[in-house]
């Protein structure tokens, strides 16, 4: 049972990194149109983001 428990817990949190990857790649465009736009507001928001995802990545690859 405790083998398919974690089985099952390791390919969610597969899938959480792959939609964390996307949700990073996103941002990153946003970050882009922000800097392009100079504006900081904008910026400041997409780089908390980031690094809330960045936290939540490095959380769940450990």
């Amino acid at each position: 049972m405790k083998k398919v428990v974690n089985g099952w817990k390791r390919a969610d949190g597969e899938r959480r990194i792959t939609a964390l990857k996307l949700e990073v790649d996103y941002e990153l465009a946003t970050l882009y149109e922000a800097m392009l736009e100079n504006d900081e507001e904008k910026k400041n928001e997409c780089k908390q983001r980031l690094e809330k995802l960045r936290q939540e990545l490095i959380r769940l690859s450990i």
